[in-house]
């Protein structure tokens, strides 16, 4: 399965950039499409539409930390090796895109945006990089579960 495509398939079919995302890895997790589609629905549009952290970063992030957190809070060296390993992912999504923040990834002014979502049209695919960025996360996800 070529999971960056499916996750700009399942960008482009409805759901939102972490959704996508963190679906395409649906086989790495014990978690059914549902609970994945509901776990993740909150992160879209950078954290509900606030336009902060990139819902594609987020998703890679959900991706990473289900492969490699410890399943111990209070194992701290897991912990920072997981750390360590998402501001890696971050830094290649940073340096692919220019940014991980939703707001300047799209080109907004605005901080805060309403949390209605725009509907999918040509036009909105058009103006959006989103599925882009959906399919540049799943590639840097891929990589580092390939070299795991």
């Amino acid at each position: 399965m070529n999971r960056p495509e499916h996750a700009k398939e399942l960008f482009e079919g409805g759901c939102n950039c972490c959704q996508a995302v963190f679906c395409a890895f649906l086989d790495k997790t014990n978690l059914t499409k549902e609970e994945a589609v509901r776990l993740s629905a909150g992160f879209g549009g950078g954290f509900g539409r606030l336009r902060e952290v990139c819902g594609a970063v987020s998703g890679m992030t959900m991706v990473l930390s289900n492969e490699f957190a410890a399943a111990d809070p209070n194992d701290k060296e897991k912990k920072a090796a997981l750390y360590a390993l998402i501001q890696k992912a971050a830094g290649d999504f940073r340096e692919e895109n220019g940014s991980i923040i939703c707001r300047e990834l799209l080109g907004l002014e605005e901080k805060n945006s309403s949390p209605v979502p725009e509907d999918r049209t040509k036009e909105y695919y058009k103006k959006r990089p989103c599925s882009e960025l959906v399919k540049c996360a799943a590639e840097i996800a891929q990589k580092y579960l390939d070299e795991k």
